[in-house]
């Protein structure tokens, strides 16, 4: 049994386990204390259920028979207080290690002992999932690249990734965890590569019919190599533009890498804000407008109202100003106009002025 699971197992990729950069390394960690911790709980209960099942088996006449026993302070405290301390210890494990691998926060290091460097600027990288495939940007060196990223072995790395269409997940094992790919919002992720090497990146979230082809390759190479690759990019021409957004922007299956030396300045900008397209609103500009009428008071149709008392009010030493007397002419009641005369309301009139008997 323990050779056939072995053999199963022996063609499974272990990456999560076994991966290339610092920040997975430690997931990969929290992950493995978590389930340690967790088992110390399990084992033990799994082993008494079968212990206590042979022991007190019907044909076992020498166990001890006690059917008036019902509690025990001793193993109450047991039961109850082993898997509060397994509680407080995850707990505690899971948080510290939320706050540290958050990936809005910028790294601290490359790797354990290793801080980063003062002046150490991360390489930033703009990420867009279409429909279905993936478009980096690299702001820093102006062009992008298709199903295809790369960065240098020890370098921090700032992702800003966005989508076009539906929700993504952007994932490399190897690197860091999953990090979801929105449309009209921009989320981050930190991380950096320690070894050199070819990885797998994926969408972690289906997508649609191209979901199952939305892969690509990340290189982790060294300054040298990734020096080589920014100038093959560069060298490839074209320019990605907001014409050739739109087009790249189209459904496509198993898209094979494109390069493109020049980027239009703000398409990220105008890909996050649902943009791109010529005469199109911006969702922050939208939003901007809707706050700034929001924060406006309404007009109010019938004009000021007068503070009550406001005309009798004077300063000392001043007689108070006569208050002013309402134009009350063909006005009555409640500041009605009087009703135009009629025969028919006249002689109601002189009915009811009559003396009743």
């Amino acid at each position: 049994m323990i050779l056939a699971t072995s053999l199963l197992l022996g063609g499974c990729n272990m990456v999560v386990l076994n991966p290339a950069g610092d920040v997975a390394a430690q997931q990969r960690d929290l992950l493995v204390i978590a389930t340690v911790l967790m088992l110390l709980i399990i084992i033990p209960v799994i082993a008494l259920v079968a212990l206590f099942a042979w022991r007190y088996r019907a044909s076992n006449t020498d166990a001890n028979y006690q059917p008036n026993w019902d509690h025990s302070t001793q193993l109450e405290l047991l039961i109850w207080a082993a898997p509060l301390l397994i509680i407080i210890c995850l707990g505690a494990v899971t948080w510290v290690g939320t706050h540290l691998l958050d990936p809005y926060r910028p790294i601290e290091r490359t790797a354990s002992g290793r801080p980063i460097a003062p002046g150490v600027k991360p390489l930033e990288v703009e990420v867009v999932a279409l429909d279905w495939k993936w478009l980096f940007i690299y702001p820093e060196y102006g062009f992008a690249t298709v199903n295809e990223l790369a960065a240098p072995v020890d370098r921090p790395i700032a992702f800003k990734i966005t989508a076009s269409s539906v929700m993504n997940a952007f994932y490399v094992p190897a690197l860091a965890g999953m990090i979801y790919a929105m449309p009209s919002m921009e989320t981050r992720l930190h991380a950096v590569i320690n070894k050199p090497g070819k990885y797998t990146g994926m969408s972690a979230n289906y997508s649609g019919a191209g979901f199952s082809g939305m892969n690509f390759h990340f290189y982790g190479m060294s300054d040298t190599d990734f020096a080589g690759w920014v100038a093959r990019n560069k060298a490839a021409g074209g320019t990605l533009d907001r014409a050739a957004y739109l087009q790249l922007e189209r459904p496509s299956e198993h898209v094979p890498v494109q390069r493109f030396a020049a980027v239009e300045p703000g398409l990220f900008r105008a890909a996050v804000n649902l943009c791109v397209k010529p005469g199109t609103v911006c969702t922050d500009a939208m939003m901007r407008q809707d706050a700034a009428r929001d924060s406006q008071p309404a007009p109010n149709e019938h004009g000021p109202m007068p503070m009550p008392g406001a005309h009798s009010m004077s300063m000392p030493g001043q007689s108070p100003a006569p208050a002013a007397k309402p134009d009350t002419a063909g006005l009555t009641g409640a500041g009605l106009p009087s009703p135009a005369a009629t025969p028919a309301g006249v002689a109601l009139a002189a009915s009811a002025s009559q003396p009743r008997l």
